[in-house]
C-alpha cells in the first residue's frame, strides 16, 4: 500500500469512506449485524449458535454469504478488462441502489444487496490474485501501521505509518457520516453510497492501470 500513488491512495480512501458508512447505515437498520464487517458478523454468527438464538445466526450467516457472492462476482471479471475497476463500483452503486429501494419493504434483503456490494468493493485493488488492499476492515491496516511505527521508532522511514492511518480515518469518518446521514434519511442514506460509489467509478476511470505485483 505504502507502493500506491496519490491517485490510487485516495480512491482507497473513498471506498474506506464508502464501506463506513454503508457499515453504519446497516449496522442501525438492521440491529447490530455489520455489511462490511464480516468479522463482527462472524462473532455475532458464534454467539448465536451458543445460545441458541438461530435467527440471529441465521442473519449473521446470510450477510456473510451474500458478502462472499459479492466478491466471487466481481473477481470473475478479467483483470486485464479496460476500465475494470469502475465496472466493479458501477455494479457497486447498482447493488446499493437496489438496496436503497427495497430497505423500506424487505431490510433484510437490502441488507444483503448491500453486503455483496462491500464485497464486490474489496475486489477494486485486486492485483495479481491477490487483494492489495483491503477497503472494508481495518485491523490488517492497523498491524501494518504499528509495524511501521516500530520500524519508523527504530529509524526506519519516518512516515510510512500514514497511508494506514488515512485508510482507517477514512473509514471511521465515513462510520460518523452514515449514522448522520441515517439519522437524516434513515434507510435512505444507501443512496448517498451508491452516489459515493459512482464518484469513485469516475475517479477510478481515469487513474493509470496498476500493474505492479502485490507488496
Amino acid at each position: 500500500m505504502t507502493q500506491l500513488g496519490k491517485g490510487a491512495l485516495v480512491l482507497a480512501a473513498l471506498l474506506a469512506l464508502t464501506a463506513g458508512f454503508v457499515d453504519a447505515v446497516g449496522f442501525l437498520e438492521l440491529g447490530g449485524f455489520f455489511l462490511s464487517f464480516m468479522s463482527g458478523n462472524s462473532t455475532r454468527l458464534g454467539v448465536g449458535l451458543g445460545t441458541d438464538d438461530l435467527a440471529v445466526a441465521a442473519r449473521a450467516a446470510l450477510l456473510i454469504t451474500l458478502f462472499i457472492a459479492g466478491v466471487v462476482l466481481a473477481a470473475m471479471t478479467s483483470e486485464t478488462a479496460r476500465y475494470r475497476r469502475s465496472w466493479i463500483l458501477f455494479g457497486v452503486a447498482g447493488l446499493l441502489g437496489g438496496a436503497a429501494g427495497l430497505s423500506q419493504t424487505h431490510p433484510l434483503v437490502a441488507g444483503g444487496l448491500a453486503a455483496m456490494a462491500m464485497g464486490a468493493l474489496n475486489i477494486v485493488f485486486q492485483r495479481g490474485g491477490d487483494i492489495a488492499i483491503g477497503v472494508t476492515y481495518m485491523t490488517g491496516s492497523l498491524v501494518r501501521m504499528g509495524v511501521r511505527l516500530a520500524a519508523a521508532l527504530r529509524g526506519g522511514a519516518p512516515w510510512a505509518f500514514a497511508p494506514f492511518i488515512l485508510l482507517w480515518g477514512a473509514m471511521a469518518t465515513g462510520a460518523v457520516l452514515g449514522a448522520l446521514s441515517h439519522r437524516a434519511l434513515a434507510s435512505g442514506a444507501f443512496w448517498v453510497a451508491a452516489g459515493a460509489s459512482i464518484v469513485a467509478a469516475g475517479l477510478a476511470a481515469i487513474l493509470p492501470p496498476d500493474r505492479r505485483r502485490p507488496a
